[in-house]
């Protein structure tokens, strides 16, 4: 079992955190304040490759492995998890599905734009009624013969106002429940197509959240992704890469805050020494190194198995639902160790707390994680053959 990375690996992860740290970092508190959208970043990881990473050469992608983009992921979150997310939406809900899944012709029309930044995407799945209950979709696609006709509405959508691509999930079939639900590829400045206003959120306040609205939307019948009837199964392949990505931020959420509250605990003095000789931080620091190393392990072994072909779903699960409670009691733990300053903003750990708490919510909460896992539990498919 070797844990090693790749020399490869290690550049892609030593790229990424000298972006986060010498691009991201300076106005990342400003951002957060003003929920400013980070385009100079989010141009910069486009640069880098991070926009399109497990995306095909041949389609302008950097033909990267899920551990490269989980590394990148991680060290991008340790700084600035509003950055992450629309790094995370759009490798892992939509350049992944759209090359998978979509004709060919779909994926050489609209992969090179998005593997590269040159336009953002979106994935479009939750409903004012329709969150963790996926089946119970409201928008609608109408079969028109040649296109379909698509109206309803969308809700907490990422990257919704600056995305040029969408991929919808709708109901064409009520009758046929969750058989008649559908993906499509729709474009953002096509006629009928209108977002709400940016979400004022408690955390990643700088990324993009938005409600999409689509009012007799012409959708052309070639942009449907796979057969008629395979949206659900798409958006479930989709969330299970999608929690990979997740996991990587939530695990990065929490190594940042490990990080500023280790450093701190150097320069803090108290009674004489500093704070971490104190055995009630040491041992709080030595519980967050723990547990955040099982955490890696995880997302590591979950985007693993992804690059081996294997079942991840899940490990995937497992990971998110892990990492992501990681994250909030690292953050948590992380204040209290500085103190007063710890709650306020110029010290950044506030910050990450914030961010911490969406990695539990978005692309399956932990319910829903544990739902899936119980699920296997009870079927005795817990342990999945990894060799």
């Amino acid at each position: 079992m070797d844990f090693s990375l790749s020399e490869e690996q290690l550049m892609i992860q030593q790229a990424a955190r000298e972006f986060a740290q010498n691009d991201l970092k300076p106005g990342v508190i400003q951002r957060d304040t003003d929920m400013s959208y980070p385009t100079e970043g989010v141009q910069k990881m486009s640069e880098l490759g991070f926009m399109g990473m497990m995306v095909d050469t041949k389609y302008g992608g950097s033909g990267m492995d899920t551990i490269s983009y989980t590394l990148a992921m991680e060290e991008i979150s340790k700084v600035d998890a509003s950055c992450s997310v629309i790094m995370s939406v759009n490798n892992s809900l939509v350049c992944a599905g759209i090359e998978k899944y979509a004709s060919e012709e779909n994926k050489q029309k609209y992969l090179p734009d998005l593997a590269t930044g040159a336009k953002i995407g979106a994935f479009c799945l939750s409903e004012p009624e329709a969150g963790s209950d996926a089946t119970s979709q409201r928008t609608t696609a109408e079969d028109k013969g040649d296109y379909y006709l698509l109206n309803g509405t969308k809700n907490w959508i990422t990257n919704g106002k600056k995305a040029g691509i969408y991929v919808v999930i709708a109901q064409t079939d009520i009758e046929k429940g969750h058989k008649g639900i559908n993906a499509f590829i729709v474009e953002a400045d096509w006629e009928g197509v209108s977002t709400g206003i940016k979400e004022d959120k408690l955390g990643i306040r700088s990324s993009d959240t938005s409600s999409v609205m689509f009012a007799d939307v012409k959708v052309p019948k070639e942009n449907r992704i796979g057969p008629d009837g395979f949206g659900f199964k798409y958006a479930m392949w989709t969330l299970d890469g999608g929690r990979i990505g997740i996991a990587a931020q939530a695990l990065g959420i929490a190594g940042g805050a490990y990080e500023l509250a280790t450093a701190y605990s150097h320069e803090r003095a108290a009674f004489g020494k500093p704070i971490n000789r104190h055995q009630a931080v040491a041992f709080k620091l030595a519980d967050m190194a723990t547990e955040i190393e099982a955490a890696k392990m995880m997302v590591y072994r979950s985007a693993w198995l992804k690059d081996q072909g294997k079942p991840y779903s899940q490990a995937a699960a497992m990971a998110k639902v892990y990492a992501s409670e990681v994250a909030m009691k690292t953050t948590v733990e992380a204040v209290q160790v500085h103190g007063g300053y710890g709650y306020v903003k110029e010290y950044h750990v506030e910050r990450l707390m914030r961010d911490a708490k969406i990695t539990q919510i978005y692309e399956g909460t932990s319910e829903i994680q544990r739902l899936v896992i119980s699920r296997n539990v009870i079927n005795g498919d817990l342990y999945l053959p990894i060799d």
